[in-house]
């Protein structure tokens, strides 16, 4: 495997950091070439010193000058502003794209690289919940590869490789269940985010570790799943694992079930998306059967949790509704991490937007973009209230 250059969209979030550590500990065969964040400028500069890219972009504008300085003496290029993402997008100096920009603002840079034919290493889900019909249906016609860097359909991914010609049946998501499963409303009522942000089993970022303590996480990967793996409403189940051992599973028309299983760490789809097709030596922990361990499965709570009920809803509807979903989701979470809403109040607002908006049922990119403003405006509408 000869080196490949990594662009990482999002290189000091959760996902891009744990990318960094695998490029770090396989320097014959991954090389940093991009980097961009959005406000963390002084964990980026750090980053372009020790990995010596081709580029980097600080989202916000007015730390420009603070990174340019700091790599004056390197000969990193610096970008600054929303705009630069597309724009270092379109170069043609890495291979493949890490798209691990949390949220909608990952969107048109994922659709840059896959217009100029770059491979997506996709840790983005909200990408495919905004708009997974285009995307995938411009990846497909630029003979793109989308390969999943969530847990879940990485597992799923990594079932169906060989299996291309046989026909699945459904695919079970598994979920941890956050750390609020078995709580009841009159519990989550007073729940606060510190509390929220306690995950059991995994280390993730801020908006994803609420996105699990709601479940609505859930629902966004069986919208992402959708549209990876060309699935119908009706295949796709969501069941909770509190192990997170078992990361999903793909049963096949002959009533065969596949799993992929092993200890709940983000770097091993990260190196497994990176090194596709081939799989690379590691130091990670490992799972052992023989320690006794019982592994169970039960059906998640969908009169607490309703944000389940709500995803699957836009799910089956289509069009632009889980665009809607999205939107409001991440204004709610944004609100919740401030401290401006309840821990319920979130699905409420999720549902009264999704309720309000107009539903298009086969918008274009612009239309999504309308009504991912649109969506924006009304749920921050109601906070203030």
């Amino acid at each position: 495997m000869s080196q490949k250059r990594i662009a990482i969209f999002g290189s000091t979030g959760s996902i891009g950091t744990q990318a960094l550590d695998v490029i770090a500990a396989n320097p014959d065969l991954f090389s940093a070439e991009i980097l961009t964040a959005q406000t963390n400028a002084d964990l980026l500069i750090k980053q372009a010193l020790q990995f010596n890219p081709n580029a980097v972009v600080i989202g916000d504008e007015k730390k420009y000058e603070a990174v340019k300085e700091a790599l004056a003496a390197t000969d990193v290029k610096v970008f600054a502003g929303e705009g630069s993402l597309e724009e270092v997008a379109a170069l043609d100096c890495y291979d493949m794209m890490l798209a691990g920009i949390v949220g909608y603002a990952g969107l048109r840079p994922t659709l840059k690289a896959i217009s100029i034919g770059k491979p997506i290493a996709l840790a983005n889900k909200e990408t495919l919940v905004v708009a997974g019909d285009i995307v995938m249906r411009k990846a497909t016609e630029q003979r793109v590869a989308v390969i999943p860097v969530d847990s879940e359909h990485s597992a799923i991914f990594q079932c169906l490789v060989g299996e291309g010609r046989n026909k699945i049946e459904r695919i079970v998501l598994t979920a941890s269940g956050g750390p609020f499963l078995g709580k009841k409303p009159n519990y989550l009522v007073n729940v606060k985010r510190d509390h929220a942000l306690q995950h059991p089993n995994w280390s993730m970022g801020a908006k994803i570790t609420i996105d699990s303590a709601t479940l609505m996480n859930k629902g966004l990967e069986m919208i992402e799943a959708k549209w990876l793996f060309n699935l119908q409403p009706d295949q796709i189940q969501v069941l909770v694992h509190p192990q997170s051992i078992v990361h999903s599973l793909v049963q096949f028309e002959d009533g065969s079930i596949k799993a992929q299983m092993g200890l709940p760490d983000m770097k091993l789809p990260i190196q497994y998306a990176l090194a596709f097709p081939q799989r690379i030596p590691n130091q990670f922990p490992r799972y052992d059967f023989r320690k006794p361990n019982t592994l169970t499965f039960e059906e998640p709570d969908i009169k607490t949790f309703r944000n389940l009920t709500l995803a699957t809803e836009a799910l089956k509807k289509g069009g632009n509704m889980p665009c809607i979903l999205n939107a409001a989701n991440e204004i709610a979470v944004y609100a919740f991490l401030r401290n401006r809403i309840g821990f319920l109040d979130m699905t409420e607002l999720v549902e009264r937007t999704m309720q309000k908006i107009a539903f298009i049922e086969k918008p274009t990119l612009e239309e999504y973009f309308e009504s991912d403003g649109e969506a924006r405006n009304f749920a921050a509408s109601l906070i203030h209230m």
